[in-house]
């Protein structure tokens, strides 16, 4: 529900809330938090909340460090988690610089530029992850052991499955929170678990995901257990992936925009990939156990980097499939977006499918098509020498994640 500043504060009043969280990310993605109480939140909505950047990663260091947080109104959710009397609401924020200029390192005001650029073209687009995890156990001390909590496969049923219960938790505190849960089933890795949901535009998109872990974590902690988000927990076992579904509309009905928009992404994926794929073990993961490693595309084909999904209507999308829950979602889908422009911009010519199963091709055959970066070296490294990375992004990111 779309809340203006007037009207939290009423349902503030009226709702007993006691404790209001201002929640941002750091460039990385991880989300942070002040809570305020009632009483400040019209200062919070006029001048913003203070606090101390030097100690955010990618916020820049102690001699400047005072930054502001105004949160958005329109994000405005009540934490189901929290007693329900002296009620937790949380709201997204927007960073300033003590002058009222916006903070050029929130990632979050750096995914609304790219927006605004879209709709200057006449363009808007959608966005959906597919977010993998796994779950694990915690010993008698309550501390993070390796130890996955079952051993069931891909859409394994319980009592195999023994996260089918904190998959219905999570769904059904996302739907308290006005995000939309599809599908959710045990995936391939023992402990692994898939929950996707809803498209959104891409603000919301980004907003989303960034509470989808927050909720996953909690209820995963509720119920005794430990999540972990990374692309390859075991090393011998399938990785976790965040798919990312896009589509594209265009105020011009322009012809063809979708192809455009694929070839402009295959076009600038190396030069993205450590956005997309920031870590060390994300590197682990392309390439095996039906993560993609090459730069193609097909229809439906799962081995491919971006597929084209059998769907109809307002389903119809293409899938990155790259990219992993290590990335900042608002970073991710920034560079999708730019990268998507880029091809509409030049009017990419899309290459042929290909539709072959690159997970069984011979050596022979692979040595025919454009690799995904392998060590995260050389993904700094295409990142470093990228003209579209610095007309985008500020170079105080680039090196954050260059480091």
């Amino acid at each position: 529900m779309n809340y203006t500043a007037s009207e939290v504060m009423q349902f503030v009043k009226e709702e007993d809330v006691k404790f209001i969280r201002l929640a941002f990310c750091d460039v990385f993605g991880k989300q942070k938090n002040i809570s305020i109480m009632p009483t400040e939140l019209p200062r919070a909505f006029s001048d913003g909340i203070a606090f101390d950047a030097s100690a955010i990663p990618g916020f820049g260091g102690s001699v400047r460090s005072d930054l502001f947080l105004r949160p958005d109104p329109s994000t405005l959710a009540i934490l189901p988690w929290r007693p329900e009397h002296g009620k937790v609401v949380r709201m997204y924020c927007d960073i300033y610089n003590p002058d009222g200029t916006v903070f050029e390192n929130d990632t979050r005001a750096i995914l609304k530029k790219a927006i605004a650029y879209a709709a200057e073209k006449g363009l808007s687009f959608n966005f959906g992850s597919e977010i993998e995890f796994y779950l694990f156990k915690l010993d008698a001390n309550g501390d993070p052991t390796a130890i996955p909590f079952d051993s069931a496969g891909y859409m394994d049923l319980a009592p195999e499955d023994k996260g089918e219960n904190v998959r219905r938790e999570i769904c059904l505190t996302l739907e308290q929170m006005d995000i939309r849960p599809e599908c959710s089933h045990h995936e391939a890795g023992p402990g692994q678990n898939e929950i996707d949901f809803r498209y959104s535009d891409a603000l919301n998109a980004a907003d989303n995901a960034i509470t989808f872990c927050n909720v996953v974590n909690v209820v995963a902690a509720r119920n005794g257990l430990r999540v972990d988000f990374g692309p390859k927990p075991i090393k011998s076992r399938a990785g976790s992936g965040m798919h990312i579904n896009f589509s594209v509309n265009s105020a011009n009905n322009t012809e063809g925009i979708m192809s455009y928009v694929i070839a402009g992404i295959l076009d600038k994926i190396t030069e993205i990939t450590i956005f997309l794929n920031p870590s060390e073990q994300s590197f682990a993961r392309l390439g095996a156990y039906k993560a993609p490693g090459f730069i193609t595309w097909s229809i439906e084909n799962r081995s491919q980097l971006i597929r084209v999904p059998a769907a109809t209507g307002e389903f119809e999308r293409a899938e990155l499939r790259s990219p992993d829950p290590t990335a900042n979602p608002y970073l991710a889908y920034t560079m999708l977006i730019y990268a998507g422009l880029y091809g509409v911009n030049k009017q990419l010519i899309l290459p042929a499918p290909t539709d072959i199963n690159l997970f069984t091709a011979d050596a022979e055959t692979l040595a025919s098509y454009r690799r995904l970066p392998t060590r995260r070296s050389e993904a700094v490294q295409r990142c470093l020498e990228s003209e579209f990375i610095r007309q985008h992004i500020p170079d105080s990111i680039v090196q954050s994640y260059c480091r």
